[in-house]
């Protein structure tokens, strides 16, 4: 059994189980884990790890994402609009679980030192949804078909600090934090026809700082910093990076990303380790021999949650949780968030039960063949949309001969003669008559997501638990 496993179910309780050990039971777990005395402090870094991991991880993304000289791809720099032409493939890499139903239409916003406008078109009754997460990852507004509507619509991003007068006719969103993350989605069929009548609608988005609202503006170009890595996989460069180098970067991203008001009996605990918000990491309170092991056991943690967690349910081998966009004091669950699907939703706006297992507790692997069964009328109850995407075993989208990376009723789903529908997962092609139901898998592990945009909020509906996801079974 790997150490780090064993270590994150033995330190699940963090802190908390560690002082109602006695000296003796902290020297052994100590040595156990190859840190010598200073367990406690071991564990409190470790929850100082997942408290911070959303907004190291928010800001890691941002420099990657920013990091060009124009708008280039998933790329653009600080207050440019981001375009996406095209669903991803299986090359993209900036974040993990991306979608394959959806246009990102987005931007990184720094509303330190003045509101952002963002003017919306008429959306002419097409779905979409335009939240604006905080560093923090909450999703503090949320405009959109089902909330706003879809007519012409204005919104001033202002930040904590700010306070002034907006002209007639903006609405204000106000951050917590600097970083705003504007992360929309505008559904597309990807048909050809469908790619044009988004670009349109994309290209008449329009974002301006509040001193240009109303006059002729051209965004600055951005600056580029060779230092920074832009071919490793976001989450693989926080997950690598010393306790030391981590704490350091939280403590300089809550100077302009406080947390909130709530977060303070968590807070006052980390001072004793030198992390107190508004101010440098102090290193002479953490013991260094820490470093390298707390990210390890901390990220093991983040991970187990999706067995302990009591807001992760567990249906017929999905895992989901109606707790995403908001989290409140839950930061093990924030940050569980974070790793796996970084951007994700209100629940009214989505949910995202994912699959690692089929009902029987046995990883998927593309040498077998999978039948999820829809009864007669029991497809997903969305009135956004629904798709079953599949990723590898790291959360990307993976090769296969249709270029297909999720399904959906717009595949033009066939029918059994009862009524019921069978999707298909397997990694060859179940035969040309049962291609439009076929999720192409790789040939070894893999993991499902089903997305439902807009989940209905009556029965049957998988919010109050009248739903039920039915189980990937193996055939033979």
């Amino acid at each position: 059994m790997k150490i780090t496993r064993r270590t994150a179910a033995f330190g699940g309780a963090g802190m908390l189980a560690s002082t109602m050990m006695g000296h003796s039971a902290l020297a052994e777990q100590g040595a156990f884990l190859g840190i010598g005395e200073g367990l406690e402090d071991f564990w409190l870094a470790t929850d100082a790890y997942i408290f911070g991991y959303p907004l190291v991880t928010m800001e890691m993304t941002r420099r990657v994402f920013t990091n060009v000289a124009e708008p280039v791809g998933t790329r653009a720099p600080m207050g440019h609009i981001i375009k996406l032409r095209n669903y991803p493939d299986a090359s993209f890499r900036d974040v993990t679980a991306p979608n394959a139903d959806t246009l990102y239409t987005t931007s990184f916003l720094d509303v330190g030192k003045e509101p952002w406008v963002l003017s919306v078109p008429d959306m002419k009754g097409r779905y979409f949804l335009l939240p604006m997460l905080d560093g923090w990852t909450t999703v503090f507004q949320v405009p959109g078909k089902r909330t706003t509507g879809t007519g012409p619509q204005t919104y001033a991003i202002t930040g904590p600090g700010w306070n002034g007068t907006l002209p007639e006719g903006v609405k204000e969103y106000k951050s917590s934090t600097n970083i705003v993350w504007l992360l929309g989605r505008i559904y597309c069929t990807g048909t050809p026809e469908d790619y044009a009548a988004v670009h349109k609608l994309q290209d008449e988005f329009k974002l301006v700082p509040l001193s240009a609202y109303g006059k002729a503006y051209t965004p600055h170009p951005g600056k580029v910093d060779p230092s920074i890595d832009m071919k490793s996989p976001v989450r693989d460069q926080v997950n690598r990076m010393d306790a030391v180098s981590y704490f350091k970067l939280l403590c300089e991203l809550m100077k302009s990303n406080p947390p909130s008001a709530a977060d303070a009996p968590q807070l006052a605990r980390f001072a004793r380790i030198g992390i107190v918000p508004g101010q440098d990491f102090d290193e002479s309170k953490f013991n260094v021999d820490l470093a390298k092991r707390v990210p390890e056991v901390a990220f093991d943690r983040i991970m187990l949650q999706f067995k302990i967690n009591k807001a992760v349910k567990d249906e017929n081998g999905w895992a989901f949780t109606t707790r995403t966009g908001i989290y409140g004091t839950d930061y093990l669950m924030r940050a569980l968030v974070t790793a796996i699907g970084l951007g994700a939703n209100r629940p009214q706006d989505a949910v995202y039960p994912t699959s690692q297992r089929d009902a029987v507790g046995r990883k998927y692997s593309g040498k077998n063949k999978y039948v999820m069964r829809f009864p007669k009328g029991h497809l997903p109850p969305a009135d956004g949309f629904w798709s079953l995407t599949m990723y590898d075993d790291k959360y990307f989208f993976v090769n296969n001969p249709l270029n297909r990376y999720s399904i959906s009723a717009r595949q033009s789903l066939q029918s059994n003669p009862d009524g019921s529908t069978d999707l298909y997962i397997q990694h060859e092609s179940p035969g040309k008559d049962k291609e439009s139901n076929w999720l192409p898998a790789p040939a070894d592990g893999f993991i499902l997501m089903l997305r439902m945009y807009w989940p209905s909020e009556t029965d049957p509906s998988i919010i109050n638990g009248t739903w039920t996801i039915p189980a990937a079974e193996k055939q033979g």
